[in-house]
Formats: C-alpha cells, structure tokens, sequence
C-alpha cells in the first residue's frame, strides 16, 4: 500500500505490472549487488586470491535479506550508497566483509546491475510484445475479408478491410519485437574494469598477472550471464547502450501511439471500440459517454516514453573523459520509468485487443454513404463498354455526383448518387445495373489475400521463433 501522505509514482501504482515494478524494486537492485559482489569473490577465489569458502558460503546465506533501515543508516554517515551497502551486506557477513568489493569501484555493482536489469526487462517486454502480435494476428484473420472505408487525411479514399488495418499495426509491432531482440544480444557486462577502467587494481591484486585479470573480467561476465563484457570501458560502461535501449523502448510508444490513435478515431466512428465494462463509468458528468480510456491512457504514456532517449543523449554527450557524477540522479528516473511505461503500454495494447468489439452494421453503412462517390469510375467503364462515349459519361456524373454531395452536406439527407445515375438516360443503366458494378469485394483490391500472406510469411515464424514467450495477459488494475 502506498504512502498517502507522500508522493507515488503513477507508474508502479496504475499503470505498469507488478512484475516490471518488482524488477526495479529495491529489493531487486540490491540484491543484484550482492550477486554481483559474490560473482567477483567466488571468481578471484578461482583465480587464486585467497578467498575461502566459508567467505563465499557466508555470502551467498545473504544474498536477500537486506536490512533497508540500517543501509539507510550507513548511507546518512556515509552519503554514499553503495559504502552503505557494503557495510551492511558485512554485518550479516562478517567474515566475508575484509573481502567484500574487493578491487571493485561503485560502477562495478551500480553498472553491472543496471544491465541485468536491462536484459530481464527487455525479456519482459519481448514476452508482452509477441503475446499482442498474436491477438492481433487473431483480430486481422478474423476480419481480413470485411470492407471498410480506408482513409488518407482523414478523408474518404478507397476500400481496404478490417483486417488489412490490424496488419498495419502488427507490422510496427514486428520491427518493435526485432528491435527489442537485437538490443537484447548485443547487451554486454561491464565487468571489471577499476576506477578508470585501466584494471590496476586488479592487476594489483594478481601480481601483475594481467592474463589472470583478463580471465577475472571474462569470468565475472559469464557469471553474471553475459557472453562477454565490454573491451574497454571509463569508470562506467559506454552511456549510449543507455540510448540505444532507450530508442528501442521509444519505438514501441511510437507504435503504440499509432494504434492508439486510430482506435480512437475508429470509436468516435462506432466501427471499432476497446473494451467497456459493465460497471465502467465514461463520465462523471454525462452517463452515456463510452470514452477510449485505455487507448487515451496509451497515447499520454506513449509521449512520455518517445521522449526518454533525449535523457541519455544529453547524458552521454557530456561524460566528461572517464567519467562524471550528473548521469546518475537522471538515470535513476529515466530508465526505470521507462521501462515501467513500455510495460504499461504493451500491457494496455494486449488488454484492448484480447476483446475488442466490431461494429458490422456501422462499417457498411459508412461504406454504402461513401461506395457510389468511389464508384463512378467503375461506372464510366460500363458505360464505355455498352457503347458510351467516355466523356459524355464523366461529364454527366460529375454533375450527378456534385449534386448529390450537396444533399449529404447542406440537407443531411442519404448519398442518392446511384438514384440520380438510373434516372438520366445517358447513363443506360437501371439501378439493379448500377447495384451489381457495386460488389464490394471488387473494391478492397487484394486485402484479404494480403492479411494471409502477411501472417503466414511475416508474423508466422516470428512466433514461432518466440513460441515460449506467448500467453502474456493483461492486467489493467485502474
């Protein structure tokens, strides 16, 4: 239960899972450092330091249970947080304490857990990101063969279908999924690397062996589960991996706030709405409203997130040499946050498309107002091949068509194109003619085929290539 009396973050308290929230709890970081402490000891005991096993055995006893107030207290005499762990982390292992952080600087721990942190989380989302690639692969077969009204400038132009739209949406959603995995491995440990990242405090506690210090630096990283750490590297590791996560989790706002968008828009039309609840309430003013909440919710988070990567910029443009203390205040905001915020998002954009609702009869209506416009084409070409001079035919249906856009716009009143054409002799056509040039599946092109094709040679093997990622489900609490 949040404090009521201080500040909360929106973010862990309505929007993101508890499973991302947990990831970068306290809890979690600390005790990453500890892992990491215990990672270092276990591989200088292996490279020869004289570290014992009652040491490593003492640590590994206490790689969870961190006493948060007395760290505070260490950290109130030291201000320094890492010092303050340190010290804590002794008391309940006093024998392993002498050994504790030994050659390491502060990034050794702050850094290497923020990368783990980061390669968890990146699991994380790839996890949500396929589980919605799959309810919208669902949502685009399922309605791959209705005809809607396509729109460019938000204007009327031709036919695609329901279906065609959602393969839109899953397209970014698929350059999203390859993003998140190539950043995933090309993530690397920090490792060891010292103060400045020379390692001549290593090198120092092995002798001068710099071959022992470079299997030291390889141990730790596979250790901690990477496949390597970085060559090089100042007091920390290159701040624009920071970015280059960042980016990634910025192009998934950027995708999310495309589909967002458009759902909205598809609701004030009444074709298309996110989920609504019985007991729901759309405004506390007017009753009847059914606002896109989630998808409103997903567009304000969207342009939190896109702006993330613009913090780490700035912070890596002025690490002056090997390194400088005014990354780290930021860092503890911006990449938890963001990370919490693409959580949120893709958990709203799964929610949304487990049970959005279509409206049939709405789209063909407003396909039926618009068709005739559309048509005239279709029907010069009739025309034509009856023995109509081309002409003649687009001279005369431009005037019926003005006419009738006239009645829809000043009077309000039903699009009576077709009725206009049936009655003017030089078109040669009675309305039952008219009615068969209108067969709508003539004019969505290859919509359908487009939706099966996409999902069998772009979506297809992307999950299956995640197949023990899928079953991701929603979990919007407010």
């Amino acid at each position: 239960m949040a404090s009521t009396t201080e500040y909360s973050s929106p973010l862990v308290e309505r929007f993101a899972t508890r499973e991302m929230a947990e990831l970068w709890s306290a809890q979690k970081k600390f005790s990453t450092w500890r892992r990491c402490w215990l990672a270092l000891a276990e591989a200088e005991q292996e490279l020869g330091l004289p570290i014992t096993d009652e040491q490593l055995a003492e640590m590994r006893a206490h790689l969870d249970d961190i006493d948060f107030e007395k760290a505070r207290e260490h950290e109130r005499k030291t201000r320094h947080d890492v010092m303050a762990h340190i010290h804590t982390f002794g008391e309940v292992a006093p024998s392993a304490k002498p050994i504790i952080h030994l050659g390491a600087t502060s990034c050794y721990v702050t850094d290497n857990t923020d990368l783990i942190l980061f390669r968890e989380g990146i699991d994380m989302l790839l996890r949500k990101a396929v589980s919605v690639l799959e309810r919208l692969k669902a949502f685009a077969l399922q309605w791959k063969d209705l005809p809607t009204l396509g729109f460019t400038h938000y204007q009327p132009a031709q036919l695609v279908t329901v279906g065609k739209r959602a393969c839109l949406w899953a397209q970014d959603l698929l350059m999203d999924i390859e993003d998140l995995e190539a950043i995933a491995q090309r993530l690397r440990c920090r490792g060891v690397k010292g103060t400045t990242g020379t390692q001549a405090s290593f090198l120092a506690l092995f002798d001068g062996d710099h071959e022992k210090v470079r299997r030291l630096d390889q141990r730790v990283a596979e250790k901690l589960g990477f496949p390597s750490s970085f060559a090089v590297t100042g007091q920390t590791y290159p701040r624009k991996v920071d970015t280059l996560v960042l980016r990634v989790l910025a192009g998934i706002g950027e995708s999310i706030h495309k589909w967002a968008t458009d759902m909205r828009l598809l609701q004030n039309l009444k074709e298309v709405e996110e989920p609504f609840e019985k007991t729901q309430v759309g405004s506390s003013a007017m009753a009847y409203k059914r606002n896109p909440m989630r998808c409103e919710r997903a567009c304000a988070l969207s342009r939190f997130l896109m702006v993330a990567p613009l913090h780490s910029e700035f912070t890596t443009a002025v690490q002056w040499f090997e390194r400088t203390l005014d990354d780290s205040a930021l860092r503890r905001l911006s990449l938890p946050e963001s990370f919490l915020a693409a959580d949120g998002l893709l958990n709203l954009y799964l929610n949304v498309m487990e049970d959005p609702k279509v409206y049939p009869k709405v789209i063909e209506k407003h396909v039926w107002a618009e068709l005739p416009f559309m048509a005239t084409e279709n029907i010069i070409m009739e025309g034509v091949k009856r023995g109509g001079d081309r002409q003649e035919l687009h001279e005369a249906i431009r005037v019926h068509s003005h006419a009738a856009a006239a009645e829809v716009k000043e009077h309000g009143r039903d699009n009576d194109l077709l009725d206009r054409l049936a009655r003017d002799p030089a078109i040669g056509m009675n309305r039952t003619e008219l009615d068969q040039i209108l067969n709508l599946r003539e004019f969505v092109g290859r919509a359908p085929e487009q939706v099966v094709e996409f999902v069998e040679n772009e979506v297809n093997p992307v999950l299956a290539h995640f197949s023990d990622k899928l079953g991701a489900r929603s979990d919007v609490r407010v």
